[in-house]
């Protein structure tokens, strides 16, 4: 009989990194829920709910506000192989990994990539942006909201009038700050806007929120194509195509995806059943605590932490100006070995806190107060853990006080 191995029974770890965090139960509950088949009134129904769901949390009126299946990494390159046909320009504003994630996507598309940078834990004045569009005249800007490799959120209010007046589409990477800090889609001006559900939703990966706007759907339509195996008869000359570039993804093809959520239900995939579960319970909660407080509690989470690192001693990463709410960095004390201290933290308090990318690597934790772990206790025993471990690694700080800091920090929302 070969291995079956043993029934999944993972560790009950408090995820305090920059993601995936702990999944609210009630997301898990409904994620257990049966199947249903993809064109059942019920599934359907299910589908809408989720797209009306969707758009107070995107901010947005658009129609176009549906998921992508597959990770919030699916979103994003759903979005850019839709959008940007080969040869076209494209400006991405650049300050961090995911900056650099979006130039590779787009090479891949094969698009002429332009960037406007900052250094890491700064983020991109807009005179800067605007003076980047006005030099390459790009087709589409593409933009990190949130990124957690250097705990920056990029300004973006003002960005898409920028880009309307230069003819470009705006998108809009909200993969770690979708749930957590406000999203504005309609007021920011962004054409399309990704998100994902492991991070301040406190869903699981694996399906990505997204919203289009009138814009770039009629955009994407123009590049669309009808499947063979689903052109009927009584189709006009010309009904199944758009006329442009063919879209390089089957799977990605946002056409394809926007007439599967539409009420020609026209079949593109099987509807990830258990992930649209999630997802749309991910959405009931946030929308039962209220957009507002639900932010407000993440600013408390996040001022709490860092006010609770500072009283450690730990110096913080990035301009205080452009934290974002649901991560911060530290720097590793000298003479502090930063993956001991992660092994130390997950095998005697069963917390985990994240470690760092590129030019960071081995220099800064990162450490997130997102979603169901957002709260007050759990932000108080990961620094109370945090200091245990530091005192027994030889860095002296003072005891109790990071607690008590952060404590004062969230009394003071």
């Amino acid at each position: 009989m070969p291995n079956v191995f043993a029934e999944i029974d993972p560790p009950q770890r408090l995820l305090m990194g920059p993601g995936p965090i702990n999944a609210h139960p009630r997301v898990l509950r409904a994620m257990s829920a049966d199947l249903l088949g993809q064109f059942d009134p019920e599934m359907t129904a299910y589908m809408n709910e989720v797209m009306a769901l969707y758009r107070p949390i995107f901010g947005t009126q658009n129609r176009q506000t549906f998921l992508v299946n597959g990770t919030a990494r699916a979103g994003i390159e759903a979005a850019l192989v839709s959008m940007v046909s080969p040869g076209d320009t494209v400006l991405v504003v650049n300050f961090g990994r995911f900056g650099l994630l979006l130039t590779e996507i787009l090479e891949r598309v094969g698009a002429r990539v332009e960037r406007v940078d900052a250094p890491w834990g700064e983020v991109v004045p807009l005179d800067a942006i605007g003076d980047a569009i006005a030099r390459t005249g790009p087709k589409v800007v593409a933009t990190i909201h949130g990124d957690t490799s250097t705990t920056m959120a990029q300004p973006l209010d003002g960005l898409g009038a920028l880009c309307r007046d230069a003819g470009a589409l705006l998108y809009v990477d909200a993969t770690a700050t979708i749930g957590g800090m406000e999203l504005a889609a309609d007021r920011w001006g962004a054409d399309i806007v990704t998100g994902g559900l492991q991070k301040c939703l406190g869903g699981s990966s694996g399906s990505a929120p997204i919203t289009i706007s009138d814009r770039a759907a009629t955009h994407i339509y123009g590049r669309r194509r009808v499947e063979l195996g689903l052109r009927s008869g009584d189709m006009e000359e010309g009904e199944d195509e758009g006329g442009g570039i063919v879209i390089g993804s089957n799977y990605f093809d946002l056409g394809m995806v926007m007439d599967y959520w539409s009420e020609k239900r026209l079949n593109h995939h099987t509807e990830a059943t258990t992930m649209l579960y999630g997802a749309r319970e991910c959405a009931r909660i946030m929308l039962e605590e209220g957009l507002e407080q639900r932010y407000a509690r993440h600013a408390a989470a996040g001022r709490a932490m860092a006010t609770g690192l500072r009283a450690l001693g730990l110096t913080l990463f990035g301009d205080d100006r452009y934290r974002m709410t649901n991560v911060t960095a530290a720097y590793i004390p000298e003479g502090v070995d930063g993956e001991r201290v992660r092994r130390r933290m997950r095998e005697d308090f069963e917390i985990e806190i994240g470690t760092a990318f590129g030019p960071l690597a081995g220099k800064v934790w990162r450490f997130g107060a997102m979603g169901y772990n957002a709260r007050k206790h759990k932000i108080l025993i990961t620094l109370g853990a945090l200091e245990a471990v530091l005192r027994a690694e030889g860095h002296g700080c003072p005891p109790g006080e990071a607690v008590d800091a952060a404590l004062s920090a969230w009394n003071a929302r």
